[in-house]
């Protein structure tokens, strides 16, 4: 493992690289790495032709059963990485959970089992999302008829766990998606609840885009041994995403730029990012009163609702959309080419989820920082961080689009 210090002042170790471990085969094709043929069906059928980076390194050790930390940016397929591996080991004639995979937010996780059934097509996949919000009837239901694979938040599961709904003695594998935000404060002990009902031998798999030190520290308590299939932080740059700024003097300002924008916008889809959600409701609020049409949605609204705008979003219905940072991780929507931080992120990790919402798996997408004086030094730092570069918007924004 090789590491790299900070400057002279001692150890940055929020810095500290990680390499990948161990020499990981690449395996150039789907073809090669001798799968299912029905899981090989699936995966052309769902649009794939050739692995990407991390796919091509993943997903062979995973399907070994060796524990995996694998980072990679984001958009470049890491939910059909473990995906793929986890419906190449299972057992479909075996009508029992084997595996548990957690997620952060709902939608990812019912995103995570959308692309497991698309893959799993031609397989008699049963996946079930076991998420907050919505119907315990449903879920015990759904639950005692036996499913394959569940996809959750860490809360509902272990509600399920301990309720003896959710049988974790078949489960062979745990994947944690955006591992960093998972073993974080709010998730921890949840996640290590769970996990204390697992059988001992299960393997573990973490996801994520960033894995700041600390958290790659505690996974020993957890993992035997693991592979890392980390991309280093230089490589995690946001190719094919423009980064602009706008100098705004005052932060009222930043709505009427916003208005002047509101045309480029609407040319594809745009995610606008506030820091919090009354800032949403106040933005979403004010848009609405000046005629422009916008949804928006935070973490405080009702599941029903969340759905209903994650499908219109999804199907285009609905253009521009006003979101906190539960919508910054994992959510993949094609049409997405802009993204504005109306608020700079409070974090610098947070800045690549959220503009990696544009530009997904080497699509092009434009991104744009609304500042202030006093947010330059803070684009400066993420510039830095990720050795990007960060102009000034031109004139002709909308012809990047």
């Amino acid at each position: 493992m090789s590491r790299r210090g900070g400057g002279p002042q001692g150890e940055d170790l929020s810095n500290v690289e990680f390499e990948t471990s161990e020499d990981v085969e690449v395996i150039p094709t789907f073809h090669s790495m001798q799968l299912k043929e029905e899981l090989l069906r699936g995966i052309y059928a769902y649009g794939f032709e050739k692995p990407s980076a991390i796919q091509q390194r993943s997903i062979i050790p995973i399907v070994k059963g060796r524990d995996v930390i694998a980072q990679a940016q984001s958009g470049t397929g890491k939910t059909a990485t473990f995906s793929i591996a986890i419906l190449q080991q299972l057992d479909t004639t075996l009508r029992e959970t084997q595996v548990l995979c957690l997620s952060p937010t709902r939608e990812l996780a019912v995103q995570i089992q959308k692309v497991i059934l698309a893959l799993g097509d031609f397989m008699n996949v049963q996946c079930h999302v076991c998420i907050g919000g919505t119907n315990l009837g449903e879920d015990i239901r759904k639950l005692d008829y036996g499913q394959h694979i569940v996809s959750g938040t860490p809360g509902r599961v272990y509600d399920m766990i301990k309720r003896r709904v959710l049988r974790t003695r078949a489960i062979k594998m745990l994947v944690l998606d955006e591992a960093d935000e998972m073993l974080n404060k709010g998730f921890k002990e949840q996640i290590y609840d769970v996990y204390r009902y697992l059988p001992p031998a299960t393997q573990v798999v973490l996801i994520s885009a960033t894995l700041p030190h600390e958290i790659l520290e505690m996974t020993s308590k957890f993992m035997t041994d693991p592979i890392r299939i980390l991309v280093k932080r230089d490589e995690l740059t946001l190719e094919g995403i423009k980064q602009f700024f706008v100098a705004v003097e005052r932060e009222e300002w930043k709505f009427d730029t916003l208005c002047d924008l509101y045309d480029t916008l609407t040319i594809t889809q745009a995610v606008i990012f506030c820091n919090t959600k009354r800032k949403v409701d106040w933005l979403t609020e004010k848009m609405r009163e000046a005629n422009f049409t916008v949804s928006s949605m935070h973490g405080d609204m009702p599941q029903k609702e969340r759905d209903d705008i994650m499908k219109d979003f999804r199907s285009g219905q609905s253009r521009v959309l006003i979101t906190t940072d539960v919508w910054a991780r994992g959510i993949d929507v094609q049409q997405v080419s802009l993204v504005i931080n109306y608020d700079l992120p409070n974090n610098r990790e947070l800045y690549i989820h959220r503009i990696g919402r544009s530009g997904r798996f080497g699509r092009k997408g434009v991104a744009i920082n609304f500042v202030k004086s006093d947010d330059i030094r803070i684009l400066r730092d993420i510039e830095q961080y990720y050795s990007t570069q960060i102009d000034e918007m031109p004139m002709n924004v909308a012809d990047l689009i």
